[in-house]
C-alpha cells in the first residue's frame, strides 16, 4: 500500500488540505474526499467527457489526471460555475433550451462549453460542435446542447 502524500488543492476558489495516495486521480479526490459529485465517472478512460473539469481554465479529464499533478492549479467543477447563487450563462442557456435530458453528461458539457466560450465568445455552430466533440451524450441531445451553447454566446461575456 502506498504512503499518502499531503496535497493542497484549490477547487472552486477554496483550498482543501488532503492526504492522497500518489496514484489517486483527481476524479476520485473530487467525488470521494471533497463530495463534489457533479463530476461523473463515466468510461474512466478519458473518452466520454463526463468527468470534465477546468484546470486553469482548460477542460481536462479528471479520470486521467493525477490529483498530485493538480496542486497549485485552479480547479473548477460544475459546482463552481456561476456566482453567488446566480447560474453561469451556459447553465441558464441549457435550461432555457431544454438541453438537459438524463443529466449524466451535463456537467462535462457545461465546463467544456464554458472554457470554449471564454476563448471564442462568437462561435459558429460548427465550432461549437467541434468544441463539444469530446463530450458524449447517450441521450443524443446534441442539437439542443449546441443550441444552448449558441444561446449562451448570445448573452455575451460571462465572468
Amino acid at each position: 500500500m502506498s504512503e499518502k502524500i499531503p496535497l493542497d488543492l484549490m477547487v472552486n476558489g477554496r483550498v482543501s488540505e488532503l492526504l492522497v495516495a500518489p496514484h489517486t486521480t483527481l476524479l476520485s479526490v473530487l467525488r470521494e474526499q471533497l463530495a463534489l459529485r457533479g463530476c461523473k465517472r463515466g468510461c474512466n478512460q478519458g473518452v466520454c467527457g463526463a468527468c470534465t473539469v477546468l484546470l486553469d481554465g482548460e477542460p481536462v479529464r479528471a479520470c486521467l489526471s493525477l490529483a498530485a499533478n493538480c496542486e497549485n492549479r485552479d480547479i473548477t467543477t460544475v459546482e463552481g460555475l456561476g456566482n453567488n447563487g446566480v447560474p453561469a450563462a451556459v447553465q441558464r442557456a441549457m435550461i432555457e433550451a431544454n438541453a438537459v435530458q438524463c443529466g449524466f453528461c451535463t456537467s462535462g458539457v457545461l465546463l467544456s462549453a464554458k472554457a470554449f466560450l471564454d476563448t471564442n465568445p462568437s462561435p459558429s455552430i460548427d465550432e461549437v460542435r467541434a468544441a463539444l466533440s469530446g463530450n458524449l451524450c447517450r441521450c443524443s441531445g446534441y442539437k439542443k446542447i449546441v443550441d444552448a451553447v449558441m444561446l449562451a454566446a448570445s448573452y455575451g461575456v460571462d465572468k
